[in-house]
Formats: structure tokens, C-alpha cells, sequence
């Protein structure tokens, strides 16, 4: 089937349907004169366009009929005809421009089809001094954006885009505009920085110019304000500046939360307290470090209720809640129950202390959430509210992070080994599901039972057993004499082991001894779970060339880390995580509202690069580190 280029969310389909796949009747901006032959649909048959060129004496239109006869052949996907038709056209073009530049644009979209998209790309190439109709420059910039957007290179994409948007009417620039800043907003601020001072493309250099302010001054409004005036003044006739993207404008109305009076909800008490202590930790450490007379930080227990809690904080004047931590207790804040509301606490000026507030039992309800609220875990259901947020460190979200990971490094076949137990199975779920969304295609997923089962699973999914299988057969034909070695698959290029700290120091050496010396290594991905506690140079060298993912700050030294380590020796790297996650819980607070307005806007914080979605959920993307010489290193 021939591959289409997504061109509905970037331009109106009237537009370019026509001029990228000749499916409509669109007419050009500079209309042919009666002795030319249109080339800018292809609506009719191959054959039609193919007896026509036979039926006439004229080169010129001769070429202009096999051209629009290739591009009849690509919209039916038959490229091989197409091709055929583009050789017979190739000595008739001469010096005329527009059917060199047709004869470019075909060839790459048989190019895109039948090679690589870095063959189409070069293929793609107009020279400067060529002056074409609008409508030929339209598809010639709509396809290479489309060109980088599949080689993932969103720099040389925005950058086509903007050189598209000169050639539109203003509707359909507006949603290559669009387009542009959605391309932009996840990079990184350092990365469009790099790439603002292009003097040769001054639009594509301002709309980088625009995302990096957009980046780098979301969270102080007035900074944004005042940097957006001196680059709107600056580019007074930049697209961005007649119309600012639309969640840059909702960020610059966004008011930044800035609670004198915050509640944090853990279990203070019961089972449950020993692994809030670390969260506790860590919210008291970020406020030490940057102490405020004006703000106060009151914990409040939900070992008796998760609604109990909230209702304390409420009473206390509380103007933004962290918490609760677990996922139950989230879920009983957004369930039906009967709660005990202050008829006062529904006016934000009422005096909390006052003797003659009245109380009433309301019916049965789920938390309205008048009071921004950070939960520290995540639900499966909910219902977006602008001032709520989840924050989680997510076993299923870090495999999701690692499917960005992977594809990111190139690899196109991964092998998924999981442990069968529930967390094993919704990591490697998670995993599919993002890794299909990139790709389009499902990886491979074998479970293993601990035990022998481990390495029994390990030889299954390497192909081992089966190779081991055909040379007893062989031998049981031709005698024990018979030497052979085992051979294990060649189709996969990584291995990614969702697994536990107990688990991959013997899930690791089963992989490494099953790969036959027929096949090279490939590369072997883990999560933070993994990570082993023992840190001796023995159990690193044994991890050699093992890729893993944790929070940022477990994989550098600093002070500050050490001195947690001082402070708390006998803590889990899980405890730390969840000490750091308690720190960027507190330093949040004041850029929430604004990173949740501006989608791009990602904050660095110790536990990940952290940026919020529409629905308010906190994504992490971790670093890595990478076990060489018998130590992590980050990568």
C-alpha cells in the first residue's frame, strides 16, 4: 500500500491532497497557459496520461504527460511503473525548471517508497536560483519536512515547515505554524539555543528564538512578559509575533501557585510510615534549603483515612496539598463517601479560627478539589482538573521512557524479557504500547519464572533451544564425533530485562553465556528496579556494558548526595528515590501552573526531566548510566 504523508494536521486537506497525491482539483497559484499541461494533480488513470504522451509530437508535453503519468502510477502505489515512466521522461525535460523540479519531487517519492528516506532527501534538492510557482515550493518544503520528521530530526523539520509557511494563504500558515511550535516545544532549551543565530532562514531562527524564551522564562511570568516584548519588538513581522502560539498565551495568563500554607497528606503512623519517611525527608530538605517565614509546611496522617486527612488540611487553611502517596488513598479521594464539609471553608477570606463556624454532613461525594492538590501517585481513570496533578515514580512509565530510549538509539528489533508477576507484565505492557505508538509494530515479550525457569526462558527466546535441538538431532545421525556449537538468533539488536535487584545478577550471565560466539553481543537495556545495591567492583564487572535508567541525581556524585548517604546509611536506592521525589514535590509547586499551560516546558529536577501534560500528569524522562570497567558511569 503506498505510504501517505500525513499532510491533514499540518495543511487543509483542499491544499495539499491535491498538490502531494493529485486526489482533487485544486487549482495552482499561477495558472498554466493554454500551451502547458497542468502538472499539479495527476487525477486520471496512468494509461490515460501514457496514450497521450504517445499521441504527441511536442517533447514538452510529452515530458509533462509521463510526469503526470509517474504520478498517477505513485498514487496507485506502483512504483516499479512510475519509475519506468520517469526514465522515459528524463531526456525530454531540457532546461525548464518546473518539470526538473517535478522530475526531482517524483523521483523522491519513489525514492521514500522504494530505498531510505536519506536517498529521497538527497534526491530533494532544488538549486537556489530555480524560481518556481508557489505551488510547486509548497510540496517540495511539505515533503522534506516530512522527510526529517521520519529520520526524527525535528530541527531540519521546523525548519522546512517555516519555509512552507511563506508559500500559504494565512489559514493554512497558521497551521504550519502551529505545527512549527509543537515540533519545538520538546526540546530541549540548551538544543534551541544552539541552533537561533541561522541567519540564513531569519523565520525559522525566530521561531527558535520564541520557543527558547517560551522554555527558559516559563515559570517567572514577568520575565516572560518583558523577554517576549524585546523579541516581538525585534521581529515585528514575524508569523510568531502577529500571533503568539495559543498555550503560549495561556501561559502568560496562568497565575503561578504561591501557597503561604501547605498540607502534605502521608502515613505518619501504622505500616505504612516507614516508606512515607523518606518522601517526609525529603519535602523538609528542599524547604531547609530554601527556608520562607512566610510559608508553612503541615504534615497530616492518612493511616486513619485518606478523607480524614484531607479534611484536617482543609481546616487548617491549607492553600495546596502534596498527597496522599498511595495509590489506594488517591483513589479514595475521588471516590463517593460521606465527608464533613465547613459551611465557612467555601469563603477563602473565612476566619479559620472563629468559634461560630458550623459544620454539616453532606451526601455522598467525591472530593471537589477547591484547593490545588500534588497526589504523589497515579490512577487509571480520572477526570482532568486544572488544578490537580499526579506525580509518580511509575514502574510502567519508566518502561515507557526506555521504548523513547531505545528507539531513540536506533534499535528496531528489541527483545523484551520480563519476570511473570504483575509488575513484570504491566512494564512490558506499557513498553509495547509505546514502543507500537513509535513504530508501528509490537516487540517480542518472553516472561521467566524465577529459578531454573529463568534460564530455560532465556534459551527459548535466544533461539538456543532449538539450535541445541537440531545438533542432537544431527548427532543421533551422524554420531556424538560430530562437533558443533550452538547458535543463537541474529534477528533482535537489544535486549531490554524488566526485572528485580535479585533477579539480574543471574538473569544477565544466562544472556551473556547463551550468545553463541557466531553473533556479536547487542546491547542490553534495564530499569532503576534492576539496579543492584551491592556496589563492589565485582558485581559491576559483572553488569559490564549494561544500560540502565534511574533519576538523574543517583547517578552522579554531589554533596548532597553523600550527605543523604551520611544521614541515612541503611537506605534502598528505592527510599532515595522516593526521598528526591519528595524534594521535587515541594519544588514544584511554584512551576506547575505554568508548565501544565506550556506542554514544552520542562523543568530539571533530581528525580528526572519533568515536564506536565494537559490532563496534569507529572512525565518523567530518566538518565542513564551505563556499567563500564566495573562502574556506572552516566551516559
Amino acid at each position: 500500500m503506498l505510504k501517505r504523508l500525513n499532510t491533514t494536521k499540518l495543511i487543509s486537506i483542499g491544499i495539499l491532497a491535491t498538490i502531494l497525491f493529485g486526489c482533487g482539483t485544486t487549482p495552482a497559484p499561477v495558472k498554466p497557459t493554454q500551451s502547458q499541461l497542468s502538472l499539479v494533480s495527476a487525477p486520471l488513470q496512468p494509461i490515460e496520461y501514457l496514450n497521450n504522451a504517445a499521441n504527441t509530437s511536442n517533447p514538452e508535453q510529452q515530458a509533462r504527460y509521463l510526469l503526470l503519468a509517474a504520478h498517477a502510477f505513485i498514487n496507485n502505489a506502483n512504483t516499479s511503473a512510475a519509475t519506468k515512466a520517469l526514465n522515459s521522461a528524463k531526456t525530454l525535460l531540457g532546461q525548464n525548471t518546473e518539470l526538473l523540479a517535478e522530475y526531482k519531487y517524483l523521483t523522491a517519492r519513489v525514492l521514500e517508497l522504494t530505498s531510505t528516506y536519506d536517498d529521497a532527501l538527497r534526491e530533494l534538492n532544488y538549486p537556489s536560483q530555480w524560481q518556481l510557482a508557489d505551488w510547486q515550493m509548497v510540496a517540495y518544503y511539505q515533503f522534506k519536512a516530512h522527510l526529517y520528521q521520519e529520520i526524527k530530526q525535528p530541527i531540519e523539520q521546523a525548519r522546512q515547515l517555516s519555509l512552507l509557511s511563506v508559500y500559504l494563504p494565512r489559514a493554512q500558515a497558521n497551521e504550519v505554524n502551529d505545527k512549527i511550535w509543537h515540533v519545538l516545544q520538546p526540546m530541549h532549551e540548551q538544543t534551541l539555543l544552539d541552533f537561533s543565530h541561522d541567519s540564513a532562514t531569519p523565520i525559522f531562527a525566530g521561531w527558535l528564538q520564541l520557543a527558547y524564551i517560551a522554555k527558559h522564562y516559563a515559570i517567572n511570568p514577568n520575565e516572560l512578559v518583558q523577554h517576549l516584548g524585546k523579541w516581538q519588538y525585534t521581529h515585528p513581522d514575524h508569523p510568531g509575533a502577529i500571533k503568539l502560539p495559543t498555550d503560549l498565551e495561556k501561559a502568560l495568563n496562568a497565575k503561578p501557585y504561591r501557597p503561604q500554607n501547605i498540607a502534605v497528606l502521608l502515613p505518619l503512623s501504622g505500616n505504612k510510615a516507614s516508606i512515607a519517611s523518606s518522601v517526609r525527608q525529603g519535602i523538609m530538605s528542599r524547604y531547609v534549603a530554601n527556608p520562607s517565614n512566610k510559608v508553612t509546611i503541615n504534615f497530616f496522617d492518612t493511616a486513619e483515612g485518606a478523607h480524614i486527612a484531607y479534611q484536617k488540611a482543609v481546616s487548617s487553611g491549607a492553600e495546596f496539598i502534596i498527597g496522599p502517596l498511595f495509590q489506594s488513598e488517591v483513589e479514595q479521594l475521588q471516590q463517593p463517601t460521606s465527608i464533613k464539609v465547613n459551611k465557612a471553608q467555601t469563603d477563602a477570606s473565612a476566619n479559620l479560627q472563629s468559634d461560630t463556624q458550623t459544620s454539616a454532613m453532606v451526601e455522598p461525594t467525591a472530593i471537589t478539589h477547591q484547593i490545588p492538590q500534588l497526589y504523589l501517585n497515579n490512577i487509571d481513570t480520572f477526570t482532568p482538573n486544572d488544578d490537580i496533578f499526579y506525580f509518580a515514580l511509575s514502574p510502567a512509565n519508566e518502561a515507557n521512557d526506555t521504548a523513547e530510549k531505545l528507539f531513540a538509539d536506533g534499535i528496531t528489533t528489541p527483545l523484551i524479557l520480563a519476570s511473570n508477576n504483575a509488575i513484570g507484565h504491566r512494564m512490558a505492557e506499557s513498553f509495547n504500547e509505546q514502543w507500537t505508538a513509535l513504530t508501528k509494530k509490537t516487540a517480542e515479550v518472553h516472561f521467566y519464572d524465577e529459578g531454573d525457569q529463568m534460564k530455560t526462558t532465556v534459551q527459548k527466546s535466544l533461539g538456543v533451544t532449538d539450535s541445541k535441538e537440531r545438533i542432537a538431532r544431527i548427532k543421533a545421525l551422524l554420531g556424538n564425533k560430530i562437533e558443533a556449537d550452538f547458535r543463537s538468533r541474529r534477528d533482535i539488536d537489544a535486549i531490554y530485562m524488566i526485572s528485580d535487584n535479585r533477579e539480574l545478577p543471574l538473569l544477565k550471565p544466562f544472556i551473556d553465556v547463551n550468545f553463541s560466539v557466531f553473533a556479536d553481543p547487542v546491547p542490553l537495556y534495564a530499569s532503576s528496579r534492576s539496579r543492584v545495591k551491592d556496589s563492589s567492583r565485582t558485581t559491576a564487572l559483572e553488569l559490564n556494558n549494561l544500560n540502565i535508567s534511574d533519576i538523574p541525581w543517583l547517578l552522579t556524585n554531589s554533596p548532597e548526595a553523600d550527605l543523604v548517604t551520611s544521614l541515612w546509611p541503611t537506605w534502598s536506592y528505592s527510599q532515595k528515590r522516593l526521598y528526591i521525589m519528595g524534594y521535587d514535590a515541594l519544588e514544584l509547586i511554584g512551576k506547575l501552573a505554568q508548565m501544565r499551560a506550556l506542554p514544552g516546558y520542562q523543568f530539571s529536577g533530581r528525580s528526572g526531566m519533568l515536564s506536565v501534560s494537559p490532563d496534569g500528569i507529572i512525565n518523567r524522562q530518566l538518565s542513564w548510566g551505563r556499567y563500564q570497567r566495573g562502574s556506572l558511569r552516566p551516559q
